[in-house]
């Protein structure tokens, strides 16, 4: 298994194991399971969007199309990752970090980071572009 796809097949494990936890039929019992799945299939999300823009030649534009994101989203959900973390420009990866990663990668020098607790990642919030007017 290549290292760009490491982090999400751990992702896409946790996220099946916690779905195989849940039990339906106790619904109090399985919110916390269906919780941590969904965090996991959040950063299993993240990963491959990292491996895509990476490994495969996909622009950011591109992984956001696919994924279901803007293209601002994709930015900071980029910097979470294991693959990209090392290349963000504040809070999030650019196209400059992802040229950059990619070079390094060809010349055997990419760095990896591990990924982010979920605990200390900050939550992606909404901001408007525009100030509401009354």
């Amino acid at each position: 298994m290549s290292t760009a796809a490491e982090p999400l097949a751990a992702a896409i494990a946790a996220a099946q194991q916690a779905l195989t936890t849940a039990d339906p039929g106790d619904p109090e019992q399985a919110l916390p399971h269906l919780r941590e799945a969904q965090l996991k299939v959040t950063e299993a999300l993240d990963e491959a969007m990292a491996a895509a823009v990476l490994t495969e030649g996909s622009t950011i534009r591109q992984t956001a199309t696919l994924a279901g994101l803007t293209e601002n989203a994709v930015g900071p959900r980029l910097a979470r990752t294991s693959l990209l973390a090392a290349y963000r420009e504040g809070d999030r990866v650019t196209r400059t970090g992802v040229e950059r990663a990619r070079y390094d990668l060809e010349e055997g020098r990419h760095k990896v980071s591990p990924p982010t607790p979920d605990d200390e990642r900050p939550q992606l919030r909404f901001r408007a572009r525009r100030p509401e007017s009354h």
